[in-house]
């Protein structure tokens, strides 16, 4: 017996009526219908629709108190609705009062969904690694208003404690989270859950990351601790690297002080593990600006382990035949403060001429290139802007004569270059801008997938898709991505799409879209996101557009998938719009 208010109370029946049948059910709603059971003497009430995947509760079996849904067989407690099964999530309970011989069922469950109890769940999927409880979790958040950086900072704590290490989901789960605020509602739905569930994925079966700590009662100048940073990177001393940095950001060290440090110390190494170590180092940096800096002593130390594993480029055989880079760029590191001092207070507008450098075929005169554009005024963030920008006409000009895999080699460059310029934003000092003649080499070394270059279709009129409007022009990008290999049309109905002059936020929608709805590895949400914000830099010039020919071109050589995300993230929607998944035609439920 409940001393809830009368008024939110329903009939469900006679006492002796619901004893007959041994289940009624009431709908108090479109779509909220309650199953009451008598069982042994008692009353109980439960959602009718099992939290797993929907299926009516009545049509199940109570044996010693114990709910069994016929359809995949998940089990609760017909009292409180806790589920024994972790897969299914507990079913709403709700209180119930015999009067005069009639029940009545409350239409208010027990115990809420609120904010706190899905994002325990969302927790507990995590941890079980189930991908439609984690779903269910994040749009039930959505949908009752919780700011999707709350989300955010639920997953990336999770990953960073759980795993030995930055993974490629807390990647994801970065990338996307920069991109939600632009998005459609069920696009930004579909593409937070893709980050939830590749963090969870990272740490499924791995061990969590081990406790380090600050050095106590130190008081170190912040010069010192950059210095045993990057010496203990070097020497590939983990441990010693970890605690330096915790040290760093216990002292109180601004996020521009420890971006100095952690890059410098990336750096040391030419373009590090084909660039993924600094990508996942400034993700950690923009993951601390949506979640909070106050977590910076849990996140920070994830991308530890890859810095001092990192292998360099000057350990390669690529860099150092059939021309030597590695003196050269040991040179360009020790001239480095000198020129951008020389170039300081000077205007620089030379972005033209440096491109037809950079894509150029001498990688002496490319490094004179940069050298010289840096003494003439070229600041730190303009030469990493013009580099992103030559990265991605690689992508946009991929001969199809490459092996697919090549794809990936350019994409690394781009992606390494973005995250470049994302980082000398926070700190241009010149130990982080050697990063730039790294990315400038990788470049030269991606030429060849450029034999032969691919025209533009800006420059040669492309296709001529079908269509003018918007929204035609954004139907057929994605149905065309239902094919394989459509990569030269692709290119060509953005090329068209651009021309007409349509808001290009509805183009980065469908473009977010084609990405989230695949089950796409992770470079390819690298890349939409490393598109989107090089457009930016370059919006209103025709370099804008020929990123986002190379973004179009990455996307359609990469799909289509099998798509079992998109379904599983169909299904928690339809859950919460109350559809039938177990009717053909996926109508409401009734009673």
């Amino acid at each position: 017996m409940s001393n809830t208010s009368n008024d939110k109370f329903v009939r469900v029946g006679t006492l002796k009526d619901l004893q007959a049948r041994g289940v009624l059910v009431v709908a108090h709603g479109a779509d909220r219908p309650i199953a009451v059971f008598a069982h042994e003497g008692g009353i109980s009430a439960v959602d009718n629709r099992c939290p797993h995947m929907g299926f009516p509760l009545h049509r199940g079996t109570v044996k010693d108190g114990i709910l069994t849904c016929p359809w995949h067989h998940a089990r609760f407690d017909l009292c409180s609705g806790c589920t024994f099964d972790l897969f299914a999530d507990d079913v709403p309970a709700y209180d119930v009062e015999v009067r005069e011989g009639d029940v009545y069922a409350c239409t208010t469950p027990r115990r809420g969904l609120d904010r706190e109890h899905l994002l325990r769940r969302l927790r507990q999927g995590m941890e079980q690694n189930i991908s439609l409880v984690q779903a269910k979790s994040v749009v039930g958040l959505l949908k009752s208003g919780v700011d999707y950086r709350d989300v955010v900072r639920e997953s990336a704590l999770f990953g960073a404690r759980y795993r030995d290490g930055w993974g490629s989901g807390l990647t994801i789960l970065t990338a996307m989270a920069n991109l939600f605020p632009g998005l459609d509602e069920e696009t930004a739905y579909l593409a937070l859950g893709q980050g939830v569930r590749r963090v969870a994925g990272d740490c499924a079966g791995q061990p969590p990351r081990r406790d380090r700590y600050a050095l106590e009662g130190a008081d170190i100048r912040l010069e010192t601790l950059k210095r045993w940073f990057r010496y203990w990177i070097l020497v590939r001393h983990r441990e010693a690297a970890e605690r330096t940095l915790l040290t760093a950001v216990r002292s109180g060290a601004s996020p521009a002080a420890l971006s100095d440090l952690l890059f410098s110390a990336a750096t040391d190494r030419f373009y590090a593990d084909t660039g993924h170590v600094l990508d996942a180092c400034n993700k950690a940096f923009e993951m601390l600006d949506l979640i909070g800096w106050e977590h910076a002593e849990a996140v920070l130390p994830a991308v530890v382990a890859q810095l001092a594993s990192a292998r360099g480029g000057e350990e390669s055989n690529a860099w150092r035949h059939p021309v030597d880079l590695v003196p050269p760029l040991q040179k360009i590191g020790e001239e480095l403060p000198g020129l951008l001092q020389e170039g300081s207070g000077r205007v620089w507008d030379r972005e033209q001429a440096l491109i037809a450098s950079l894509l150029g075929e001498n990688p002496l005169a490319i490094l004179t290139a940069l050298r010289e554009a840096a003494a003439a005024g070229a600041r730190p963030v303009q030469l990493a802007k013009v580099l992103a920008y030559v990265a991605a006409v690689r992508i946009a000009q991929f001969g199809p004569t490459n092996e697919f895999g090549d794809w990936i080699t350019a994409l690394h460059t781009f992606t390494y270059c973005n995250a470049l310029h994302q980082t000398l934003k926070r700190s241009s000092s010149p130990e982080v801008a050697r990063g730039i003649f790294h990315g400038a080499i990788s470049v030269w070394l991606d030429r060849f997938l450029n034999v032969p270059p691919i025209p533009l279709p800006v420059e040669t009129g492309g296709g001529a898709p079908e269509g003018r409007s918007a929204e035609d022009l954004c139907q057929q990008f994605l149905e065309l991505l239902n094919r394989r290999q459509e990569v030269s049309h692709a290119a060509s109905l953005v090329t068209r799409y651009l021309r007409l002059g349509h808001p290009v936020q509805n183009l980065f929608r469908v473009l977010v879209l084609s990405v989230v709805r695949e089950d796409a590895n992770f470079h390819t949400f690298q890349m939409i996101e490393a598109a989107v914000r090089q457009h930016g830099e370059w919006e209103g010039r025709p370099e804008a557009g020929h990123i986002l020919i190379a973004a179009a071109r990455y996307l359609a050589a990469h799909a289509p998938t099998e798509r079992a995300q998109l379904q599983t993230a169909t299904i928690a929607l339809r859950l919460h719009r109350g559809e039938a998944l177990y009717e053909a035609n996926g109508e409401k439920q009734s009673s």
